[in-house]
């Protein structure tokens, strides 16, 4: 008979061994360049780039200098790569400074200099860098708008670096005639390059007109110099072809399926059947949620389309489209959905969060379900529909002290879903 505690720990070593997977100690030394005839510049933004950072000055032979931007909290020690910190996912003055002194410091190099460019998810909030006519006030307002609008992570990216004057290539731009080497940590699904942090070392076939089309679908009200330069096409980013990226080399170290596999191997060693449903699954989490049930239930009760026990294991990037007065957070809120559904469904559990530790705009990385969640939260008082109704997945779980905390984790590779569905009825649950 499987107990809750059992259930939660063997569903937590799965998380932290897909956590463990995309460690840059673990990935960074594999892809380093070999050394130039000039110099290393090492250059990066994203919630994994201090690690990273770290992990190139620990297997790096020669000279190095460099200056790379993550989120608060994040910041690991460095000797000659200097980690600044800035905000996320809202950005603020600090991430504005930083995106200017890594422009300034990959300008005026030579053919013979290369620049180490380390990018991960968070890093397009890390950049905040104005586009012509914008403040940082506009680019708040478009992202606090992009956050609640229920767009998908790729929609959101291809507004903000139309918006900018260092992604979509630009970065890579200013770095001409110097080569650049793109280590890059996915956080996106499909991993396209130009929508980790928003591309700003690579091309983007996107146009002005594609991201003012997202604006309208989702009927998001940005400020009027937003709108003034994608209507003009002075937001128009560096295209695939253009001479000044010709030398870009870019390299994706550690992605979404990546992690999923270490999870399915955690599973294996423990008896179970894996089973990986995708690492790129989007749509609202709630719909995610509601879906990944049925599947769940079928299995426990048909034994289809796999036979219990098992875990289907699921990553990408779902949205929540923020009508009430919670603060979202896409893990919880697909969790939640995910147990409404269920309706204590005896012997399946689940673990859903976010691999950099953060979902939403908590500083908790997801929660974890289990077949009396609802009973419990009943037992105080707590409707799980009102709590869904609300947004308020992180107020629900953290009530019943089911809330996942990791602290900074130094990566960042999307969502992670496991659904643990033990033998049913008849059978040890």
């Amino acid at each position: 008979m499987l107990k809750n505690s059992d259930a939660k720990a063997l569903l937590r070593e799965m998380f932290e061994a897909a956590i463990a997977a995309a460690q840059p100690a673990r990935c960074v030394p594999l892809w380093l360049p070999k050394p130039p005839k000039g110099r290393l510049i090492v250059i990066g933004a994203g919630k994994a780039s201090a690690a990273m950072a770290r992990a190139v000055e620990a297997h790096w032979p020669g000279e190095l200098s460099g200056l790379v931007v993550t989120r608060y909290g994040y910041a690991v020690p460095c000797q000659r790569i200097e980690i600044v910190e800035a905000a996320h996912p809202v950005p603020d003055a600090a991430g504005l400074d930083a995106a200017r002194r890594i422009l300034d410091r990959v300008r005026g190099l030579g053919a013979d200099d290369v620049i180490l460019c380390l990018i991960s998810g968070g890093g397009s909030a890390l950049l905040p860098l104005p586009g012509e006519g914008l403040t940082l006030a506009d680019k708040q307002a478009v992202n606090r708008a992009l956050l609640d609008s229920g767009a998908t992570i790729s929609e959101m990216n291809r507004v903000r670096r139309h918006l900018s004057a260092i992604k979509g290539g630009r970065l890579a731009a200013a770095c001409y005639p110097a080569r650049v080497v793109n280590l890059l940590i996915s956080d996106v699904p499909g991993d396209d390059p130009p929508d980790i942090a928003s591309g700003p070392t690579v091309p983007d076939p996107t146009t002005c007109a594609d991201a003012l089309a997202i604006l309208d679908r989702y009927r998001i009200d940005a400020p009027a110099a937003a709108r003034a330069l994608l209507e003009s096409g002075q937001g128009e980013t560096i295209k695939p072809g253009d001479p000044r990226l010709a030398s870009i080399e870019t390299h994706l170290i550690a992605t979404p399926q990546m992690a999923l596999e270490a999870a399915a191997a955690v599973a294996r060693r423990a008896g179970l059947a894996a089973h990986v449903l995708g690492d790129s699954i989007e749509g609202e989490a709630r719909d995610v949620g509601t879906a990944m049930a049925g599947i769940a239930r079928q299995i426990a009760l048909r034994g289809q389309p796999f036979p219990a026990p098992c875990v289907l294991l699921s990553g990408g990037e779902t949205t929540v489209t923020v009508r009430g007065r919670g603060r979202g957070g896409r893990n919880v809120e697909f969790l939640l959905a995910l147990g409404i559904a269920l309706n204590g469904q005896p012997g399946i559990y689940a673990l859903a969060g976010d691999t950099d530790g953060v979902d939403g705009q908590e500083d908790i990385a997801g929660a974890y379900l289990a077949p009396d969640t609802l009973a419990r939260a009943w037992a105080k008082g707590i409707k799980p529909r009102d709590s869904l109704a609300n947004n308020d997945g992180h107020g629900f779980f953290r009530a019943l002290g089911d809330s996942v905390i990791t602290g900074p984790t130094l990566t960042n590779v999307n969502d992670f879903r496991a659904i643990l569905v033990a033998e049913s009825d008849g059978i040890a649950r």
